[in-house]
């Protein structure tokens, strides 16, 4: 079981940038595809974006697209979320998560933004966007 740690959340106001990252352990990162979820407080999970394990596919949820840029370094078991041009409405946890398969050779968006299809979830990391 692979452990997942997030990092680089904060307050930042409305029009900033925050980039996330989520290191990995204990497991084969480069052979996992990798997403990025948030949860608001009273809603439900929501998906943001998801990556390949070779990083050459991403998927990102309307809300997000032109504004976030998912990215991964396989050689340092490292997930990246590069979110630009932060809204108020952007807060929430921020979580990684990890692929149950391994080796997968198929993806779609559909498939990947669902949470089942991962396995192992980081604790989150906070972002909060001031007005």
């Amino acid at each position: 079981q692979a452990q997942l740690v997030e990092s680089g959340g904060g307050l930042v106001q409305a029009g900033g940038s925050l980039r996330l990252s989520c290191a990995t352990s204990g497991g084969t990162f480069s052979s996992h595809g990798m997403g990025w979820f948030r949860q608001a407080p009273g809603l439900e999970r929501e998906f943001v974006a998801a990556i390949s394990r070779s990083g050459n596919i991403t998927y990102y949820e309307d809300f997000v697209k032109g504004r976030f840029t998912i990215s991964r370094d396989n050689a340092k078991n490292t997930l990246y979320l590069q979110m630009n041009s932060l809204q108020p409405e952007d807060t929430a946890v921020y979580y990684c998560a990890q692929d149950r398969r391994m080796s997968r050779t198929y993806y779609s968006r559909r498939f990947m933004s669902q949470p089942e299809t991962y396995a192992d979830w980081g604790q989150g990391t906070q972002v909060t966007v001031s007005k």
